[in-house]
C-alpha cells in the first residue's frame, strides 16, 4: 500500500507544471512598481556600471553611483538593483540616512543567465531615477543542477 501511494505521489509531482527558475519581466514591473507605488522613473541622475561581456556569472563587478549632483537639501533614500532573469528579480537595496555621503554602492553579484539589469534611485522629494545595462553572460549562475 505504501508503495503504491509513493509511486503515485512520485507521478503526481512529475505531472505538475515547472515553476520558472527565473523572474519575469512582469515580476520586476511589479516589484518597481510595488518600490514606486505607481510613481514615473525618470531616466538619469543614477549610474549602473556593469561589463557587457560577462564570462562568469558567478561573480559580476557591479557600480551604482547618483552621477548628477543633486539640489541642495536633497537626497537620495535607497538605490535598488533589479534583474530580470535571476530566480528573484530583487537583488540589491541600499539604504542612506541622512548623515551618509555620496550615494555609492560597488559590490559583486551573481547573474544566472543574460539579461538586463536595471538600477533605481528612490529621492527624497518623491522622484525615481532609473538606469539599466543590457548584458551577455557566457557562463550562467544562480542554476541549481539536479
Amino acid at each position: 500500500m505504501q508503495r503504491r501511494f509513493l509511486l503515485a505521489a512520485g507521478a503526481a509531482l512529475l505531472a505538475l507544471p515547472a515553476a520558472p527558475a527565473h523572474a519575469t519581466r512582469t515580476d520586476v514591473a511589479a516589484a518597481i512598481s510595488a518600490l514606486t507605488k505607481g510613481a514615473p522613473l525618470r531616466p538619469g541622475r543614477v549610474k549602473l556600471d556593469l561589463p557587457l561581456l560577462v564570462e562568469n556569472g558567478n561573480t559580476v563587478a557591479l557600480s551604482l553611483a547618483v552621477a548628477e549632483p543633486l539640489p541642495p537639501g536633497e537626497r537620495v533614500l535607497s538605490l535598488h538593483v533589479f534583474a530580470e532573469g535571476n530566480p528573484l528579480p530583487n537583488v540589491i537595496n541600499a539604504f542612506f540616512g541622512p548623515r551618509s555621503g555620496d550615494p555609492h554602492l560597488a559590490t559583486r553579484i551573481r547573474l544566472a543567465t543574460s539579461q538586463t539589469v536595471i538600477a533605481v534611485a528612490a529621492c527624497a522629494d518623491g522622484s525615481f531615477w532609473t538606469d539599466s545595462v543590457e548584458l551577455l553572460v557566457t557562463l550562467a549562475a544562480c542554476v541549481d543542477e539536479i
